[in-house]
């Protein structure tokens, strides 16, 4: 018994853990509801999605999956067969990954940067439309940071707090990297992290609220 063996598990039941793992699933399905206002379309698993700010393609050619509209296009499901647990994680995955183009394309996303500095105020400067960003005076240098949004990615001031940029775009990833390219633009060099605060720091992220 387990108690004999100090509460360890015992072999048995560990192969019988391992063998769990490796069974294969027959058949598994998830499903994700079409918002109201979007249009999809899925061919040979490159699904297209299109609303008001815009259309967004993404490409699941890559993963080992069946993915059609259902119930007159008003669902999307996803299906897979004789898939091992690790494989079955790829259905929800696919669904988040179409769930955040249909927010991409009804509300946009949206990253808050903000400027944080001790003493060198950080002067940033947006040109181009909102294509670029110019940093200027991070820790005192005097080299001007150019950082070049993603396509379909603006970035603007914000109206109501001061030192604080917002990055905004239809596609969740390119938006994201933009942040990230704002953020590793200024990083503090050989010295100590926890004392030299300063830095562009993502301070929140998600959909934009309506």
């Amino acid at each position: 018994s387990d108690l004999s063996s100090g509460g360890a598990t015992s072999p048995l039941a560990a192969s019988f853990g391992s063998q769990l793992s490796k069974m294969k699933t027959l058949c598994q399905e998830e499903s994700i509801k079409v918002p109201k206002g979007v249009k999809i379309s899925i061919k040979a698993k490159i699904v297209e999605v299109t609303g008001k700010h815009g259309s967004l393609k993404r490409n699941f050619k890559h993963l080992p999956i069946e993915l059609w509209l259902a119930n007159g296009g008003k669902e999307v499901k996803a299906r897979m067969f004789f898939a091992k647990s690790k494989q079955l994680s790829m259905l929800r995955s696919v669904c988040s990954h179409i769930s955040n183009l249909f927010d991409g394309v009804e509300k946009k996303f949206e990253y808050k940067l903000r400027l944080v500095y001790a003493h060198f105020p950080i002067n940033a400067n947006i040109v181009n439309g909102g294509k670029t960003l110019e940093i200027r005076n991070f820790l005192g240098e005097k080299i001007v940071r150019t950082v070049h949004m993603l396509p379909g990615v603006t970035c603007e001031k914000s109206a109501s707090v001061k030192d604080e940029l917002v990055i905004s775009g239809t596609d969740i990833e390119l938006t994201g990297r933009s942040a990230a390219l704002v953020h590793q633009s200024c990083l503090v060099k050989d010295k100590d992290i926890r004392k030299f605060l300063d830095g562009i720091y993502v301070a929140s992220h998600g959909a934009k609220e309506e």
